[in-house]
């Protein structure tokens, strides 16, 4: 018999969600697109639903994580900051540290 295990993880900063998978993504899709708009819609949310999360995030974190510019006629804009980029960096290396922990864990109970 196999098993696998199962996990998320997120990081909190006074009880408010700084960053977890779905924010990575956003974050990702923002650095893809250069767009909170595009990348709402490359990820099918709405763009409201992305607006939350990404100022949950902003207000979360140390120092900004984007540098937004308002529509317009040329349309607007958003980039991840040199911070924002690195957060991603972190999380994702945690995330796959946690994922190898876990796995190594998980001989416990194929070794029974």
């Amino acid at each position: 018999m196999s098993y696998k295990i199962k996990s998320r993880i997120w990081i909190e900063s006074e009880n408010n969600v700084l960053l977890g998978e779905g924010r990575v993504h956003l974050l990702k899709a923002i650095q893809e697109t250069g767009s909170l708009s595009k990348a709402a819609k490359s990820l099918n949310i709405s763009y409201k639903k992305a607006w939350q999360l990404l100022d949950s995030v902003n207000k979360s974190a140390k120092k900004p994580v984007t540098i937004n510019s308002i529509g317009g006629k040329g349309g607007g804009g958003a980039e991840l900051t040199e911070y924002g980029k690195s957060l991603i960096k972190a999380f994702d290396e945690i995330n796959k540290n946690c994922w190898a922990f876990l796995d190594k864990q998980l001989e416990k109970i194929e070794a029974l």
